[in-house]
């Protein structure tokens, strides 16, 4: 049984090693599943070199899809090191086994057959390895064994909603796993714009203590406080990992602006323009959240909800008419808080060459709420207790209800969310709506899902990818985006691609 050490300790264990005069060899990956491609993988590995190093992907980094890695990184040491062709086992601590190579500096850096072709590599991250290697004066090698996919294994064998599997073999017969990097990479020259409201999420972290002795209410004790960007600021954020640039069109307040924090937290690809709106802070959104269940018990909105005054409009709708046709996409991300008067809206619809619109109901527009504001779109998405309001109908299948609301529109493609039941697409060219199973896992906050949707999803309609890719693109956004607090968890090319090829497989 091969020895499982801690990754600062190799360096030492490697130098020693080195000075015996042993060649050492390092392979790195997840290992989710041990199977008999591994196997051969490390044995011939093993044969390259005279001790083997195999160091896996901590959980926390395994960017494989929703309910992945299947086993932890204490029990996949424990398979690895059970083999006889292994040395030394390892939990890397980065994302990459770039830092590692750097590290410890093997001689030899082996991947399996399947990395034969870097340029298929979904994230670039094996190009990455392949120059660490090189620096540290060590040889890169691919081993020439049978090829096995852990991924193909686990979805075929170990995916137990039957709506994701159906979902994933109609779709694979249409897309290869190897499609996926080209097609987001043709995202990137398209000009976004992205309309909507600038919202600051503040989360603070608490232990709840118990009711207070006199008085009615809820007493916690404050432990740490976040401030993510939300809105339009989080969906320029989500976008901007796929395009070159973006532009963020918005309102903040004439009090509590918080510029300088919103742009320290902006990427650095996105510009920001905006109106002071007259008595009104930038939206605070406060949420307090018992840190041990994770629930939010309160929340407490700084926000002035009334429309743009007449002033204020004007100089949006200068701002607007200016730069508006320079674009490919815009987005139109509506959080019901004032910015999209009728004559926005209208000027939005008449000038936009692609329009994706959101709608959002809340707590501040609940029974005011109207889909309908925007009379035309490219793309519209909304949940379905959104649609079933406008509606009014409890009981019609979803799929029938969006098919009614298509004919009742002029929304060339419509999305409906429906949580952890996944979403359905009724697009243009198609008679019947696409359904998508959910795909999240583990869901840590469903804040900022629905944006991420519909910011990835326009980006692949307004290219003219097909609606069913599009479709799954925009699901998987939405997945990353639910794995932390509101948008702490930005959208990333590399997780996103990695995890769109792994379901493919």
């Amino acid at each position: 049984m091969s020895e499982i050490v801690d990754l600062n300790k190799l360096q030492n264990v490697v130098t020693a090693l080195k000075k015996d005069g042993k060649k050492v060899g390092l392979c790195h990956g997840v290992f989710d599943l041990l199977h008999l491609g591994h196997v051969y993988y490390l044995e011939e590995a093993k044969s390259l070199c005279d001790i083997l190093i195999v160091t896996i992907t901590d959980c926390k980094f395994v960017n494989k899809g929703p309910g992945r890695p299947i086993f932890n990184a204490k029990e996949r040491t424990k398979a690895l090191s059970s083999l006889n062709s292994v040395d030394f086992v390892a939990i890397n601590q980065w994302k990459t086994a770039i830092n590692t190579i750097k590290q410890i500096k093997p001689d030899i850096y082996i991947k399996g057959p399947d990395y034969q072709d870097s340029s298929q590599d979904p994230t670039d991250n094996l190009k990455k390895e392949m120059q660490a290697i090189e620096l540290v004066g060590g040889k890169f090698e691919v081993t020439n064994g049978q090829q096995y996919s852990s991924s193909r294994i686990i979805n075929l064998f170990y995916e137990e909603d039957k709506a994701v599997m159906k979902f994933r073999e109609n779709i694979r017969k249409k897309f290869s796993s190897t499609d996926v990097k080209a097609k987001l990479d043709t995202f990137k020259d398209l000009k976004v714009l992205i309309i909507g409201e600038a919202i600051l999420d503040t989360y603070v972290f608490c232990e709840t203590v118990g009711k207070a002795g006199k008085d009615p209410f809820l007493v916690s004790k404050k432990k740490r406080t976040e401030v993510y960007l939300g809105g339009s600021l989080a969906g320029a954020n989500n976008i901007s990992e796929f395009v070159n640039s973006v532009k963020v069109l918005t309102y903040l307040g004439d009090r509590d602006t918080n510029i300088d924090l919103i742009k320290e937290n902006l990427n650095s690809n996105i510009s920001i323009d905006y109106v002071k709106k007259i008595d009104s802070p930038t939206i605070n959104k406060t949420r307090f959240v018992d840190e041990i269940t994770n629930t939010k018990i309160n929340g407490v909105y700084d926000i002035n909800n009334n429309e743009l005054c007449l002033k204020d409009e004007k100089k949006f709708l200068k701002k607007l008419e200016k730069i508006i046709d320079k674009f490919d996409l815009v987005i139109a991300m509506d959080f019901g808080h004032g910015l999209f008067t009728k004559e926005i809206v209208d000027l939005v619809s008449k000038k936009a060459k692609f329009l994706a619109v959101n709608i959002q109901q809340n707590s501040f527009n609940s029974g005011f709420y109207d889909i309908s504001k925007f009379s035309k779109a490219d793309l519209f998405t909304l949940h379905e207790g959104e649609m079933r309001q406008h509606f009014r109908d409890k009981v019609t299948e979803t799929d029938e209800l969006i098919l009614k609301l298509y004919q009742k529109s002029k929304f060339k493609n419509v999305i409906v969310t429906r949580g952890k039941k996944g979403s359905i697409l009724k697009a243009k060219d198609q008679k019947k709506p696409i359904f998508c199973p959910g795909l999240a896992k583990d869901i840590v906050d469903r804040v900022g899902s629905g944006d991420a949707l519909l910011v990835a999803t326009s980006l692949a309609l307004a290219k003219g990818l097909s609606p069913d890719f599009s479709l799954l693109f925009g699901s998987i956004a939405a997945s990353e985006i639910i794995k932390d607090h509101a948008n702490a968890n930005m959208l990333k090319k590399d997780d996103v691609s990695n995890t769109l090829s792994t379901f493919l497989k």
